[in-house]
């Protein structure tokens, strides 16, 4: 990618040729007038000198005109000879007879003494200077003195003084020279930095967001025939903040240009990767024929980023998300390339990340549908639309309900009934799951509150926590005052978190689940089994219970596999001092292999489905009367 704008580079030159050009006709100006000055002033000291001189010989010829002595005139006329300018000189005696001259050489002549010489006193010509003086005596004219002087020591001295000022000019031309074109480097130095900077992300070294929009667009106008096209590649590395929160951002930093590196040098000459974000790349990719390369180089991609990047020492494992679009599908403008590509993106990492996807036209109505949800989602807590089911847990020692599990259902005014499935992963990727969460956290505690004032208080509500919601810092402090609020007992509270979640920021977590046990909450591990928490990991945190995930209890009875693990994780549990329940339970051999393995407790349809919080107190008094 070219670093200098050209048209950057044409004003540059543009202004540096005007500067120039300014500076020239400032300097010519400056010497005309110089030298304009210079010889209207070196002609009046001409002048005045003359002057001078043909008075003194007008003054020294009174008594040899009045006694009419021509000798005596022309002595003192040919004391003229000692200036070098004075070419003649006359006296006429009244009325304008010539009495007695002097002449340097053959070719000079003598001033006339004309009407306009005597009035004016001097007339300049082109090569000379004609000057005449009245002889008087006693206040009565008696003759008149002329005199003719040559210019050429004027003109002498005028183009002496020319030439130096031609000198000056031509040194300050010079110096102005080299001044501009020192400036017009540094002006272009300084214009290929700012266009460096404005084209160029600086961390990784690649063209930034600015100027892969001009090259996609470029090149959407490059592809012009039938059999070729562009195909955008996205991706995004998942998980990235928890390496800037655990290593810092300085590290982040070596990290982004790590992968820019690794993944640029796999790439054709042809093919462009930018950095159009935090941690997104995007890479445009020219095809041609029917080929479609976008879906290799993404595996390829997935490929390189399994190795570990080494960043001072730490081993850092990156994954990315991955979408790909192409100009192919009815000639994409660049919008909607960009668009489709990170919609596909999306697709990728709502499938589990570290994947990608290949857009298709019917992801386009997905997200669409995903934006009307989070659109109305943010609408959802004003309105009134979110309320909370409850899911037994079923205690199989004592063969009772202590506990409910408070899950959140959305009833849209415009879209209906919405599955959690749907709008929790928005509410996740738009950050209003943090409002959401605290809202499901409030109205658990008052739940709880009204069944106190129902005598229902021999059970425990458990609460899910998001990832986002686990990286609020005042999250513990919240919830503490939500349970202060409603007034009650921080026991009758139960947090639960996933596996994956805990093993994200690993000390952040523990210091949260230890600010909530403090507070007296019981503390529970989500979809236990799916994550890849370690021993030494596991029993650093301060939790309570492990719940077994459903992919785990959905095919029991089967091959043994999943009994086997299900076998491990609860005398792991047990272990540990951990109860251990099973969730997503629906049938009978399904709770019968769980109580002949020890589970403390199960949670599914077998026992019961969500409930509305006022069929609480209705389904446990059936319950124990069926007991």
């Amino acid at each position: 990618m070219q670093n200098k704008d050209p048209l950057a580079g044409r004003l540059s030159e543009k202004s540096a040729s005007s500067a120039l050009y300014v500076l020239c006709i400032a300097l010519f100006c400056a010497a005309v007038l110089l030298v304009s000055f210079q010889f209207l002033s070196l002609r009046q000291s001409f002048l005045e000198d003359l002057k001078v001189q043909i008075r003194i010989v007008s003054t020294n010829s009174i008594a040899a005109i009045a006694f009419r002595d021509a000798k005596a005139s022309e002595e003192i006329l040919r004391a003229m000879q000692v200036s070098s300018s004075v070419d003649s000189a006359a006296i006429y005696t009244e009325p304008g007879m010539p009495f007695a001259f002097y002449v340097r050489g053959k070719d000079s002549t003598i001033a006339a003494a004309t009407t306009e010489l005597k009035n004016a006193g001097y007339q300049f010509q082109l090569r000379h200077l004609d000057l005449a003086e009245t002889v008087n005596l006693n206040g009565k004219p008696i003759g008149l003195v002329t005199l003719r002087a040559s210019l050429d020591i004027l003109y002498m001295r005028l183009a002496t003084y020319a030439l130096i000022t031609a000198c000056v000019f031509l040194a300050s031309f010079g110096i102005g020279y080299l001044l501009v074109g020192r400036m017009r480097r540094r002006v272009a130095d300084a214009e290929a930095h700012l266009t460096y900077l404005a084209h160029t992300d600086a961390i990784t070294e690649l063209p930034n967001r600015h100027a892969f929009n001009k090259i996609l667009s470029q090149a959407l106008l490059d592809v012009r025939q039938p059999e070729n096209h562009l195909e955008l590649i996205l991706l995004d590395l998942d998980n990235f903040k928890s390496v800037n929160d655990s290593l810092g951002h300085l590290k982040g930093d070596q990290l982004l240009k790590a992968v820019g590196e690794r993944l640029s040098s796999g790439l054709r000459d042809t093919d462009i990767m930018c950095r159009i974000g935090g941690d997104e790349f995007a890479i445009i990719v020219g095809s041609r024929n029917k080929q479609h390369r976008g879906r290799p180089i993404a595996q390829k991609i997935i490929r390189a980023l399994a190795a570990p990047f080494t960043i001072d020492d730490h081993d850092v494992f990156v994954t990315a998300s991955i979408g790909t679009s192409s100009s192919a599908d009815d000639k994409l403008d660049i919008m909607a390339l960009t668009r489709n590509a990170d919609i596909a993106m999306y697709e990728a990492k709502a499938k589990g990340k570290n994947t990608f996807e290949v857009f298709k036209p019917e992801m386009n109505h997905l997200a669409q549908k995903r934006l009307s949800i989070e659109n109305n989602l943010r609408k959802a807590i004003a309105n009134d639309e979110l309320t909370l089911h409850y899911q037994p847990k079923l205690n199989l020692h004592h063969n009772r309900v202590t506990g409910f599990e408070a899950l959140l259902r959305w009833n849209s005014e415009e879209l209906g009934e919405v599955s959690p499935v749907e709008f929790i992963p928005v509410a996740e990727e738009s950050g209003l799951i943090n409002e959401i969460g605290m809202w499901v956290i409030r109205k658990a505690c008052e739940q709880i509150a009204i069944w106190e004032r129902q005598n229902l208080a021999d059970f425990k509500v458990s609460v899910n926590l998001s990832p986002r919601q686990t990286r609020n810092l005042l999250l513990a402090t919240d919830i503490l005052q939500a349970m202060h609020t409603a007034k009650i007992d921080p026991g009758r509270m139960e947090i639960e978190i996933t596996e994956t979640q805990l093993m994200e920021n690993i000390d952040s977590n523990i210091e949260l689940l230890a600010q909530l046990r403090s507070y007296g909450l019981r503390l529970s591990i989500d979809d236990f089994g799916t994550g890849y928490s370690s021993m030494a990991y596991l029993k650093r945190f301060p939790i309570n219970e492990l719940k077994i995930d459903r992919a785990f209890v959905r095919d029991i009875p089967g091959s043994g596999e999943d009994e086997a693990i299900i076998t491990s994780i609860i005398a792991l549990g047990h272990g540990l001092g951990l109860t251990v329940i099973a969730e997503g339970v629906e049938t009978k051999q399904q709770l019968a292999f769980l109580r002949s393995v020890n589970c403390d407790s199960i949670q599914g349809y077998y026992v019961a489905k969500p409930m509305p919080a006022d069929e609480v107190a209705h389904f446990l008094a059936s319950l124990e009367h069926n007991q």
